[in-house]
């Protein structure tokens, strides 16, 4: 599908800022609740739950500052997107104020606009895979698609 300019969210800020990894919203992983999307991704570089703890107490910015330290899991360039997809599902499951506000960002496009070169998760300068975006869209469309039909 093509988006015109209109159709699409190309940044994770203002009134869509509930979008961003780093917007306050506890999620779970493996047993360990962290702050933010980001806490969480970051923690999960790793495969020692102590330094994964440590990441419970950091905000979204530290949390990234801290994950580019950390010894990566040797899997972590095959699992880093199912990790992600775990987490947002995580953040958007149904009953939360985030579901509803992700389903009402329909037709349009997502996508993680960014000006600081991030061309994996999202799009700089009119480069990058927009994984975060699709993933969004992905949780998004199956949302939608299980509401229309029920369970």
């Amino acid at each position: 599908m093509t988006y015109g300019p209109g159709n699409v969210i190309d940044s994770f800020s203002g009134t869509h800022n509930f979008l961003s990894n780093f917007y306050s919203a506890s999620v779970e992983y493996e047993g360990v609740i962290y702050g933010t999307v980001e806490a969480a991704y970051q923690a999960a570089k790793s495969l020692d739950p102590t330094i994964r703890q440590l990441f419970t107490k950091y905000g979204p910015a530290e949390a990234k500052r801290k994950g580019r330290k950390v010894p990566l899991r040797p899997d972590w360039e095959t699992v880093k997107i199912e990790i992600m997809r775990q987490l947002l599902r995580d953040k958007f499951r149904p009953g939360r104020t985030y579901h509803d506000q992700l389903l009402m960002t329909q037709p349009h496009a997502l996508v993680e606009g960014n000006y600081w070169g991030d061309t994996f998760w999202g799009v700089c300068n009119g480069v990058g895979e927009n994984w975060l975006g699709r993933l969004l869209m992905e949780i998004r469309d199956a949302a939608s698609t299980e509401q229309t039909h029920g369970d």
